[in-house]
């Protein structure tokens, strides 16, 4: 198996590799995930089925999941500009769909950029990819794009690991990180919902949103998000102040508590309401009078209830 891993390796690499690209690459998606494919189909699907080849601009499709559908327009009409006068420098990837017809894997900037300079035909890859493939090679090349922001890695490790069918292990290994690094970024999905934002805004850097999700109550979360956004803190002012924070929730919770908390049943609550906290991102309130109870999950937003289904794997349609 561990063979076959290294092969994997290799043919991700080869496919995803931008040595000499004066442009970023881009990433589409497909979210149609039929059976599972073996690492040595993957291996394979990474070796193009030929050289670069010149193909007919009105015969390629972009890819209708392509992740993201805005572009800089100032910035596709400077690269149009740089391809009129020095060509395509990396070819785009393609799949084969049909006779004449391919869809796009990576280069859309240089695709729609090509159009804007007028080209007729683009030099590109042809590479062999089922739809799982294919969502898995342009999952980690999505990664791997330098201005990608740290909620946009965690969205990208989280659906590898659900639609890919990837432990958390196998994933640092594709994508070369260790597993420490890779659940870091999986927790920042847990934060509220104003935070995450703000993360993916560049708003808060991935330092304070790590100090912040040590805290497990939400409301707690966002007044150290707001004051750290008001007063602009540094990550060690962010770390102090969730230490102030959990010190006064650590001493109010020991006031508060009754006299029967001491009780191994109380005990037991207390450590499941914990558990649940942590892994739903919210507070969690477990009741129980030691034969029945409840559990309440509060939500703060309909985005935080999607979440919260999400994690509780329930479709809504």
């Amino acid at each position: 198996m561990s063979t076959k891993k290294k092969a994997l390796g290799r043919g991700l690499s080869a496919l995803l590799s931008d040595n000499s690209s004066d442009d970023k690459l881009e990433v589409d998606i497909p979210v149609a995930i039929p059976t599972a494919v073996t690492v040595a189909d993957v291996a394979v699907a990474a070796i193009p089925t030929s050289g670069i080849t010149e193909i007919p601009i009105e015969e390629i499709e972009v890819n209708p999941f392509q992740p993201r559908t805005h572009f800089d327009q100032e910035a596709l009409l400077e690269l149009a500009e740089s391809i009129t006068v020095h060509g395509i420098i990396q070819p785009i990837t393609v799949r084969r769909l049909a006779d004449h017809q391919y869809q796009l894997i990576s280069g859309e900037r240089r695709f729609q950029a090509s159009k804007l300079a007028g080209l007729k035909a683009i030099p590109a890859y042809i590479r062999s990819a089922d739809d799982q493939q294919m969502l898995e090679m342009a999952l980690i090349e999505n990664i791997q794009r330098e201005n990608l922001n740290a909620i946009e890695i965690a969205l990208s490790y989280q659906r590898l690991i659900s639609e890919c069918n990837l432990k958390q292990e196998e994933l640092g290994e594709r994508v070369g990180k260790n597993r420490t690094t890779v659940t870091n970024y999986l927790r920042l999905l847990k934060l509220p919902p104003d935070i995450q934002i703000a993360v993916r805004d560049n708003k808060l850097s991935m330092g304070q949103a790590r100090a912040i999700i040590s805290v497990e109550n939400p409301e707690e979360q966002l007044y150290i998000f707001k004051k750290t956004i008001d007063e602009e803190l540094s990550v060690r002012k962010v770390e102090e102040l969730v230490r102030e924070v959990s010190e006064k929730s650590a001493s109010k919770v020991s006031e508060d508590a009754p006299a029967s908390a001491s009780s191994p049943v109380s005990r037991e609550i207390s450590q499941l309401q914990s558990k649940l906290s942590s892994h739903f991102g919210t507070r969690v309130v477990v009741k129980s009078d030691g034969k029945k109870g409840e559990i309440k999950i509060p939500f703060l937003s309909v985005e935080d209830l999607n979440r919260l289904l999400d994690i509780l794997r329930v479709r809504t349609e």
